[in-house]
C-alpha cells in the first residue's frame, strides 16, 4: 500500500488546506485518492474509517443488483418506502445468514448465496406443531452442516410452532 501526504491548497473557493492520500495496494483494480480536511487524524485510522464507508457502499450496491432496488415497483411513495424497507430486511438477513456461514463467505455477495444456498430445492413437511424443511443434497451442503445455522427453532409468531432443519 502506498500513499501520498501533501498539504495542499485546492484551486477553487475552499478557505483551507486539504490533505490528500492515495492508496494501492491488493484487491485494488485502480488508485483510491482520500481527500480530506482533518490534519489530526493518523493516517491507518483514516484509511480504516474510508474503508468501512466503502464496505457500506459496497453492500448497498449488491442491495441494488440483487434485490432490484432500482426497479421499484410504484410511484406511490408507500409502495417505494415498503421495497426500500423489504431490501434492506433482505439484506441484513443475508447478513446474518452470511456470518452463520463462516469465514469462508464473510464477502459472499447475494448471487453467490443465492446459487449455492437458497436455491436449494427441498421438502417441507407440516406436522402440525413441527414444520420440518429437508434440503436436498447439493455440492455445498457440507458448508451449510457445518455452519452456525440451528437444526430447530421456535417461531413465536407461528403461534409457537418448531422448524426443523434437515440435511437429505
Amino acid at each position: 500500500m502506498a500513499t501520498s501526504l501533501r498539504p495542499h491548497k485546492c484551486p477553487s473557493t475552499y478557505p483551507g488546506t486539504v490533505r490528500q492520500l492515495v492508496v494501492t495496494g491488493p484487491g485494488r483494480d485502480a488508485p483510491t485518492v482520500i481527500i480530506t480536511n482533518d490534519h489530526d487524524i493518523k493516517t491507518k485510522a483514516l484509511i480504516a474509517q474510508y474503508a468501512r464507508r466503502m464496505t457500506i457502499e459496497q453492500r448497498l450496491a449488491e442491495i441494488i443488483q440483487a434485490f432490484c432496488a432500482d426497479a421499484l415497483s410504484s410511484t406511490v411513495n408507500l409502495n417505494i418506502d415498503l421495497d426500500v424497507v423489504l431490501c434492506v430486511l433482505a439484506q441484513a438477513l443475508l447478513a446474518a445468514f452470511r456470518a452463520r456461514l463462516g469465514a469462508s463467505y464473510a464477502a459472499a455477495t447475494p448471487d453467490t448465496l443465492q446459487r449455492r444456498f437458497l436455491d436449494t430445492p427441498g421438502t417441507i413437511i407440516n406436522d402440525g406443531d413441527t414444520i420440518t424443511v429437508v434440503l436436498s443434497r447439493r455440492t455445498y451442503s457440507p458448508v451449510l452442516r457445518q455452519s452456525d445455522l440451528r437444526a430447530e427453532t421456535i417461531v413465536p409468531w407461528w403461534q409457537g410452532r418448531r422448524l426443523r432443519l434437515q440435511f437429505a
